[in-house]
């Protein structure tokens, strides 16, 4: 469903789909934007500091700040009724690690791997050689530790189609 507006049009929007990781558990992403006053309680409500005013002035998520902790804080501060109730998944997010990670050129790193509690990327030991990152998708929560963790921002996080 295509949404058009003025602002998008003059902006040149039109063309691209909104990127931004909106707060856990909210609605989909028309509806999100359709109901939200930008007053920003759930970003006041944030514990880590992991969501920020984006464009627009709507709420986002950034993970190159901080992770996520699945606290619910930003669902219960809003008003506007934005969100999924806090005992479904917040949302269906998985890491991707690109060509930019330290450990696919050859240099040991395992930053990622170090900040992720649920354990969801490991490294595959490579004979004569450095070990590299494998995700486990599914035991991923998208909670975006390893993220901030990357010291060459080579990990992204991105919908899950599997998951739906």
């Amino acid at each position: 469903m295509a949404e058009l507006s003025r602002r998008k049009l003059l902006s040149g929007q039109w063309r691209h789909p909104s990127t931004a990781i909106r707060p856990p558990w909210s609605l989909a992403e028309s509806r999100f934007i359709a109901g939200c006053s930008r007053c920003q309680a759930c970003i006041n409500a944030c514990e880590t500091g992991v969501l920020r005013v984006g464009s627009g002035g709507y709420p986002e998520i950034d993970f190159t700040q901080a992770e996520c902790t699945f606290c619910g804080d930003c669902a219960s501060a809003c008003d506007a009724a934005l969100f999924h109730p806090l005992n479904t998944p917040p949302w269906r997010l998985h890491a991707v690690v690109d060509a930019g990670c330290l450990a696919l050129r050859g240099v040991e790193c395992r930053s990622c791997q170090d900040s992720c509690e649920p354990r969801a990327i490991r490294f595959r030991p490579r004979l004569g050689g450095v070990a590299h990152p494998t995700l486990n998708a599914i035991a991923c929560n998208g909670c975006g530790a390893c993220v901030a963790g990357c010291p060459t921002a080579a990990i992204s996080l991105t919908r899950s189609e599997h998951l739906e």
